[in-house]
This record gives C-alpha cells, structure tokens and sequence, in this order.
C-alpha cells in the first residue's frame, strides 16, 4: 500500500454520532487491511462498538480505566488525577503507534477532554506537527480548538437539531451506547 500522507480528521459537534464515524473509518481502514489504533478517553473498556471491532485482527483497543464518569461529577482532585493519568496514557498510546507502525490512530473523545480541563491541548497539537508522516489521525469531541481545526485535513460537524436526551430519555444499549 502507497499511502505517503497520513491525514488529521475531526468529527465534532453537539449531534450523535462522532465516535460511531471514527469507528466506521476503522472498520473501513481495518477491512483494506490497514492497522489501527483506539483509545477511547472518558469511557470505560465495554463500549458496544469495541465489543464487534476487537474482533478484527487489524483493530487493536488501549485498555482504559475500568469505570469512568463525566468531568462534571469529578472533584477537583479526580480531574487533577484524570488529567495526569490521561496525559501518560497518550504518551504510551502514542509511542505504541510509532514504534509498532500503525497506519490509523483513533483517539475517541480527546477533544472533549481538553475542553473539560482533563487534557493539555498543546500536547496533541504538539504531537500533531511531529507524527509520523504517513500516520492517520481522527479525534472526535465537541468544540475543537482554532488550533486543531487548523492543523485538521477534514473537520466534520455533527450538529444535533433533535435528540430524546432532550425529552429526559436514557441512552438505549446499542443505539446511544
């Protein structure tokens, strides 16, 4: 495979459906026999989607934390903490992709820890001018940075117009999670 330019793609906004596009490119990329790479920040290791693509020898997950929550539970220490633990986890994730030469490096759900003060986000766009030239890299969450969507090659905006959420309705196992 000649692949000489690894893009940045960004799947953000406030609609459904970011993680389950970036899952979709993975599929994609995994069925052309491309290798890839998943972290899911901010989720726990059962996320439903995971379950169907770990089964594909060209998918590998990070393992997480086996629990998680959302930032606005967390105590200042926990995001002090989260934070901490996030920013190693991308420095291991990271290092994982390089020296194991992966093709595609999904990063689920970094944007939304930036913007919940659990990430740095010159980290990633550190990160971003220096990968490795053929890597591609998907980040999802809302509200990226001017700075990420200048680094991005594609930048796709989810908007949501309507969503049961808004009528006090849970998440349904398969559809919302």
């Amino acid at each position: 495979m000649d692949r000489q330019t690894g893009y940045i793609h960004i799947y953000c906004g406030s609609g459904k459906g970011k993680t389950t596009t970036g899952m979709g490119l993975c599929a994609r990329a995994a069925g052309y026999g491309l290798r890839v790479l998943i972290y899911q920040f901010m989720k726990d290791n059962s996320t439903s989607e995971r379950k169907l693509l770990e089964l594909s020898p060209n998918i590998t997950f990070v393992d997480g934390l086996a629990s998680e929550k959302f930032s606005f539970q967390m105590t200042d220490q926990e995001k002090a903490d989260r934070k901490s633990y996030y920013q190693e986890q991308f420095e291991r994730i990271i290092r994982k992709a390089d020296e194991e030469n992966y093709d595609i490096l999904f990063l689920d759900e970094l944007i939304y820890t930036i913007g919940a003060g659990l990430f740095d986000e010159d980290l990633l766009v550190n990160y971003l001018e220096r990968k490795p030239p053929h890597l591609e890299v998907i980040l999802t969450g809302q509200n990226p940075g001017r700075r990420l969507i200048e680094k991005a090659d594609y930048v796709s905006e989810i908007q949501k117009i309507k969503h049961p959420f808004d009528r006090g309705l849970a998440a349904r196992p398969g559809i919302e999670k």
